[in-house]
């Protein structure tokens, strides 16, 4: 029994079922109904597909009589349909309604949130989310911009950005950061992140391993504690009369070192670039 809690379009869903045997189970979840929707040209008994964040994943397969898998994969971020999706609004190289929800079914709006958000809240998501160094006079245009005529489409934000951010490193849009920022907060995605790692430990089975693929330092910074933390012995009160050997034992052995794109699979895919894959496995 293995899980996918980010389905996407189905590319390691497809792998995975490839390496897995007739009696094996693959449980796939994914926020996006597009994803789920696309999900359905898979025609293998072994998959079956959830619609849900994975925040809810020990629900979900609570639900399902599921106590206990071998592995659960965390590929983090937005995915490239989405992406690519005009009338998502997640870009900036597109035109297109501000909606950046990968749930689209429910929730705020980018262009709902940017609406009635305080000058304070935009200054903390752009700075916190996107490490802007600019946020405050990008939140501060947009305040004054909004007071005329509201903020509904990605290239209105993307234009007002750039006026905005005097300097910017080389190559980057200067919407790249705010965009990010806006996109993470929307869809909450770092308290998401913070939520499922537990539930993970809890239903991995000893063996059991755990792989999380991230695209941002700050999802990684996340991961890279979580796993850390786990893989050390439990911390007791100090002078605590105990031996070395009666310590709590820790819950994850990690494995390997931190895995990066190589130069030909960047080339591929560029959008791999910061990719970063760390690997656990549950004691």
């Amino acid at each position: 029994m293995y899980v996918d809690a980010t389905f996407g379009r189905g590319g390691h869903s497809r792998l995975i079922l490839q390496k897995l045997g007739a009696a094996g189970r693959l449980i796939a979840l994914d926020r996006d109904p597009q994803a789920i929707a696309a999900g359905q040209e898979i025609k293998d008994a072994r998959l079956q597909l959830l619609h849900a964040p994975f925040s809810e994943l020990a629900a979900m397969l609570a639900q399902q009589g599921i106590t206990r898998v071998a592995g659960v994969l965390l590929d983090l971020g937005v995915s490239s349909p989405q992406l690519d999706d005009v009338q998502r609004g997640f870009s900036f190289r597109f035109d297109a309604p501000l909606d950046m929800r990968m749930d689209t079914s429910h929730g705020e709006t980018a262009g709902e949130w940017l609406a009635r958000a305080t000058l304070r809240e935009i200054t903390g998501v752009l700075r916190d989310y996107g490490e802007e160094r600019f946020a405050y006079e990008i939140a501060k245009a947009i305040i004054a911009v909004r007071s005329g005529q509201p903020l509904a489409t990605t290239r209105q934000l993307a234009a007002l950005v750039a006026q905005t951010v005097r300097t910017r490193e080389p190559g980057q849009h200067p919407a790249t950061r705010s965009f990010q920022a806006i996109r993470i907060f929307i869809n909450q995605e770092l308290e998401e992140l913070s939520l499922v790692l537990p539930q993970c430990l809890d239903i991995l089975q000893p063996g059991g391993r755990l792989a999380v693929i991230s695209f941002h330092s700050l999802e990684d910074r996340i991961v890279k504690r979580f796993m850390r933390d786990n893989a050390r012995p439990a911390q007791l009160p100090a002078r605590l009369p105990l031996r070395a050997d009666q310590l709590p034992p820790p819950k994850l052995k990690l494995i390997g070192k931190p895995v990066h794109p190589a130069a030909a699979e960047i080339s591929a895919n560029p959008r791999a670039r910061s990719a970063v894959m760390r690997v656990a496995e549950k004691i």
